[in-house]
Parts: structure tokens; C-alpha cells; sequence
């Protein structure tokens, strides 16, 4: 026998024919979701009560009143009690592709049909194999040493990987830097690295972490030298006792502030000449600027040891170069993704590399102009009302008002009142973050969603 009996699966009439029966079924339904639509009356009541015992059984409430009915429009979402709103946080970043796109349909019913649900490090399929292929090819193809990938379910999992690669490397070297205001992730090790005191309240401290201040676009040359100066007294206040920096080229939860080549240069030149480790941090990055990898949009390549991917691609990943290949059982997992998670991952690197979606002039960067064109024209009209945008590619973020917390939820609450789903970042000031779906969103979804935005500043807007 020739041929695998999976791949006569695959290619069996009726597989072909279910799929497409299936497709056109989603299709005509997506019909009916044109744009922001209020709950229905009928629902309101039993999906109120269904979020209330949610919180309940998870032992808190949900940021937003949120549960989705399982199909969207791209960027475009229904949710249980019939309401329809434009996401425009994609799952804090996941979603790049929208809600019910074909081809993730598609990948999935091809999924759906293979023998396991879960794959882990004991048993996988051939299509890991090609989705750690992709990935290190991608991260590889400027020059960039890496040559490895683990995948892994989470983002969290990604940086936990490549803490231990770091640790085991470099040990008895144990201290993290890490830049003011990052966010690595809520584990109990990620914890101590994230830059937010509240996210640890009662937990023992596991790791000493050593922070710099990050790029000021406003004082670049001065907060250059200040960063360059915090970590040279770390390094001198802690001799050969730091295994690796934590970077975050644009900090995500800490307020979309972007960094600037020549400041990253300066302190990634201080980390090579000190046997420092440099692990990047794309769980959020990775796709969304005018590169695959934001490393690749600084020319960072060189300076590349570890980088860890996730949110958009599903299944996550620890990129590495040969120097940090583990010994035999560190990093290990009983999953290592979904069969979904993997067919979607595989369809999502297919669209990112054939999609127009990079270069100066790609659809990352044309939908960007446009959104932050329509917030710089609502701050022009209405003064104190907006300051910025800010963030670099599909990572927006601007500050209405006076940025204080409670002005920042009540502006999101009510914009998701209104139909658009944003997110909250940074702190003092604090900001409203998007995250487009860049694969599903278009021109007058952009111009609907600032609509709404101007409209919700105005309800919301000191009197």
C-alpha cells in the first residue's frame, strides 16, 4: 500500500463535499451579521443570569459581560444574548483572523477528523513537524541563529520554557532584568518578572528581578542613557549573578510604548559583551508589525538568543539558537497543542507569508494609518479628549481624558456597551488598547468602530 489510509481520508468525496456543505452553511448565516446590533429582549434576562453564575463558578466576575454565541463576521462577533460587536481586542491578540473565518473553519473540520484531540511530547503528528519548521524559518530568514522550536499551549508555557533554558544554561548565574512595566505572564515564576506588584500579593518571591527604565520617545537620547546607566549598575552591584534580560521591544500591558532601534541596540550591544542572555518576548508582538517578528522590524537579528510566539498563532512556541538546546527532560510537556490549535497555526503562517500583511506598505501598516488617522482627527476636534495614539503596528492605544483608571474602565464599559470591545493597559495614565484583527477587519470597519469611539468619548466627556 502507497498511500497512507489518512491521507485517503483526506482526500474521500465526502470529506470534500461535508466541508463545503458546511462552509456555505456558515456563510449564510454570516449573512445575517452586517454590523452592531443591541441584545435581544428575550435574552437578556437568561444571559444576564447565565454571566452572573459564570462568576460565580470561576470565582469571580468576567471583565466584560462576554459570551460569545460561536460565530462571528470577521471582525465581527455575536454574543449569547444576540448582541453583535466589533472585536477589536481579538482576544487580547488571538483572534487575528477574525471570528469564523473559512480557512480556520476549514483547518478545523480537517482537525476534527484526526485521531487525537491533544498532542503532546510523547506523540505528534506530522503537522508539529511543520509548524516548528515554519516558525524557526521565519525567525531565521534575516539571519537571526535560531534553530530550534518547542511548542507549547500558552504564552505563559513559552516564557516558563525559555526560563529554564536560560537558567540551565547559564547557572549558577540566576538573576532576571527585566524592563519597568513588562508583562511576562501570571505564573508564579512570570509573576515575579512582570512588573506589577498586584499580580503577586502573597506569593513568595522565586526569582530576584532587576528592572530598567524603558524608551521615552519624548526624551530618546536621555532615557537611552538612563537605561543604559540602570543596568550597568545592576551588573556592577551583581557581578556574573544575571542569566538573561527580559525584553519586551513593545511593552504590551504596560501601555503600548514602543522602543526605538538605537535604544534597543545600545543595551543589547551591554548584554552580548557581558555573556547576558537576550530572550525576546513576541507572545504579542510576533505578526503585528512590518516584520513576522518585531526583532526583524528593529534589525535586531544578531542580538537574537531565545523568542518565544503565541496569541495569533494558537499553538505557542520557545524559538532558540543552538546554544540553548536543553539536556534530555527540562522542558517536557503532556501537551504541546491541539490538533486544532496546530491545523489553524498551519493555515494562519500560510496567511501571514501570503497576505500582503508586511513591508512598509503592507496591510499591517495601511490599517494602522487609518485607525490612528481617525483618532488623531477626533483629538484635533475635540481637544482633551485623546492624547496619542500610540503603540507600533497593529498594537494601538490611546489615552482619553485624563487617563485616570476609573475614566479609562468607564470610557471601555461604555464603548462595549456600544458595540466595540477594547482593552485597558499602562498605568498612570492609563490607556484603551486595540488589537485589529488585521486578517478580517477592513476599511469601514475601522471607520464604523472610530465612529463609535468619538461618539462614546462624547457621553463620556467631562462636563
Amino acid at each position: 500500500m502507497s498511500e497512507l489510509i489518512a491521507q485517503k481520508l483526506a482526500t474521500d468525496p465526502r470529506v470534500a463535499e461535508a466541508k463545503r456543505l458546511l462552509l456555505a452553511a456558515v456563510a449564510e448565516q454570516q449573512k445575517h451579521i452586517t454590523g452592531i446590533r443591541p441584545a435581544v429582549e428575550s435574552l437578556k434576562s437568561s444571559y444576564a443570569d447565565t454571566i452572573r453564575r459564570f462568576g460565580e463558578v470561576r470565582g469571580g466576575p468576567l471583565y466584560y459581560p462576554y459570551l460569545g454565541s460561536g460565530i462571528g463576521r470577521g471582525p465581527l462577533v455575536e454574543l449569547a444574548d444576540g448582541s453583535v460587536k466589533y472585536d477589536m481586542i481579538s482576544g487580547i491578540g488571538v483572534h487575528y483572523q477574525g471570528h469564523s473565518h473559512p480557512a480556520l473553519i476549514e483547518a478545523s473540520i480537517d482537525a476534527a477528523i484526526h485521531d487525537t484531540v491533544m498532542q503532546g511530547n510523547l506523540q505528534q503528528n506530522e503537522e508539529s513537524v511543520e509548524v516548528a519548521q515554519r516558525l524557526v524559518g521565519l525567525a531565521a530568514r534575516n539571519g537571526a541563529p535560531i534553530k530550534h522550536c518547542f511548542l507549547t499551549t500558552s504564552g505563559a508555557m513559552a516564557n516558563e520554557n525559555a526560563l529554564k533554558l536560560v537558567l540551565s544554561k547559564k547557572s549558577p548565574a540566576s538573576r532576571i532584568l527585566a524592563f519597568e512595566h513588562t508583562f511576562a505572564g501570571r505564573t508564579l515564576v512570570l509573576s515575579q518578572i512582570t512588573d506589577k506588584a498586584a499580580y503577586r500579593v502573597g506569593l513568595p518571591q522565586v526569582i530576584s528581578v532587576d528592572y530598567v527604565p524603558f524608551f521615552d520617545a519624548a526624551r530618546p537620547r536621555e532615557s537611552t542613557q538612563a537605561a543604559l546607566a540602570t543596568l550597568k549598575s545592576h551588573l556592577a552591584r551583581y557581578p556574573r549573578q544575571h542569566a538573561a534580560m527580559w525584553i519586551e521591544q513593545v511593552l504590551g500591558e504596560g501601555g503600548y510604548y514602543a522602543a526605538d532601534r538605537d535604544f534597543l541596540v545600545a543595551l543589547l550591544g551591554v548584554l552580548k559583551e557581558n555573556g547576558i542572555t537576550v530572550c525576546l518576548d513576541e507572545v504579542q508582538s510576533f505578526g503585528r508589525t512590518t516584520q513576522p517578528f518585531c526583532f526583524q522590524h528593529f534589525g535586531l537579528d544578531k542580538f537574537v538568543d531565545i523568542v518565544t510566539v503565541g496569541k495569533l498563532t494558537q499553538v505557542c512556541a520557545t524559538l532558540f539558537s543552538d546554544e540553548y538546546t536543553p539536556p534530555a527532560g527540562l522542558i517536557s510537556q503532556t501537551f504541546t497543542g491541539s490538533t486544532s490549535a496546530l491545523f489553524a497555526a498551519r493555515r494562519i503562517l500560510d496567511l501571514l507569508v501570503n497576505g500582503g500583511y508586511f513591508g512598509a506598505e503592507g496591510k499591517i501598516i495601511r490599517l494602522r494609518e487609518r485607525f490612528i488617522g481617525h483618532l488623531q482627527a477626533i483629538g484635533a476636534r475635540h481637544v482633551g479628549w485623546v492624547a496619542g495614539p500610540y503603540g507600533l503596528g497593529a498594537m494601538i492605544a490611546m489615552t482619553p481624558f485624563d487617563g485616570s483608571e476609573a475614566v479609562v474602565k468607564k470610557f471601555l464599559q461604555r464603548l462595549f456597551e456600544a458595540g466595540v470591545i477594547g482593552f485597558i493597559a499602562g498605568a498612570n495614565p492609563y490607556r484603551a488598547r486595540f488589537l485589529m484583527p488585521i486578517g478580517a477587519i477592513a476599511d469601514q470597519d475601522i471607520d464604523a468602530v472610530c465612529a463609535v469611539i468619538e461618539k462614546v468619548l462624547a457621553e463620556v466627556a467631562p462636563r
